[in-house]
């Protein structure tokens, strides 16, 4: 049904487009708005069949365990690396980030969606908040390390491990 829906949103505008295109001048509205109601029909339905599947249990349980290991997974990558980042050379830094969190944060992200239906939009709000202002500091040691900047490289793992620290523990603090 969900595909059914987009298909219909995209014929719809389609012939939107085309019913548009056929005069430079008028609007043959006759036609027109019967096509835009399918469109937005196709709209509402597509959203609700998403919003459905979004709130299934296998789904939410399944996300809700890659939610947590990959929050753990960064964590203790983190730790390490926080531990021992005073011994890779700066430079080297991005590329020891791409190979520790690159997946752990894609899978978080794509995951993260079903914590609104698991622990509410405050919780989410709550673990999103901290999880991003984490993820930005990765970000950020990754350009000061392209950049040479070793201050700031060391300073922000430790800021990163604090974020995504205050992160686990409002997902446990949501989870109970």
């Amino acid at each position: 049904m969900k595909n059914i829906a987009f298909i219909l949103v995209i014929l719809s505008f389609l012939a939107g487009a085309f019913l548009a295109s056929l005069d430079e001048r008028a609007m043959n509205w006759t036609y027109f708005i019967p096509v835009m109601l399918v469109g937005f029909v196709g709209a509402f339905i597509y959203k609700k069949e998403a919003s459905a599947a979004a709130k299934r249990g296998d789904l939410l349980q399944n996300n809700k365990q890659v939610l947590m290991d990959s929050l753990n997974n960064i964590l203790e990558n983190l730790e390490s690396l926080n531990g021992r980042k005073d011994k890779i050379p700066t430079y080297e830094m991005r590329f020891e980030i791409d190979k520790l969190f690159r997946d752990d944060l894609m899978n978080f992200a794509d995951a993260r969606d079903s914590m609104k239906h698991l622990f509410g939009i405050q919780a989410f709000a709550d673990i999103m908040s901290s999880f991003a202002a984490g993820e930005r500091y990765i970000n950020r040691v990754w350009s000061a390390s392209t950049d040479g900047y070793v201050d700031e490289v060391m300073m922000y793992v430790e800021k990163s491990l604090a974020q995504f620290q205050h992160a686990k523990e409002e997902f446990e603090a949501a989870s109970s």
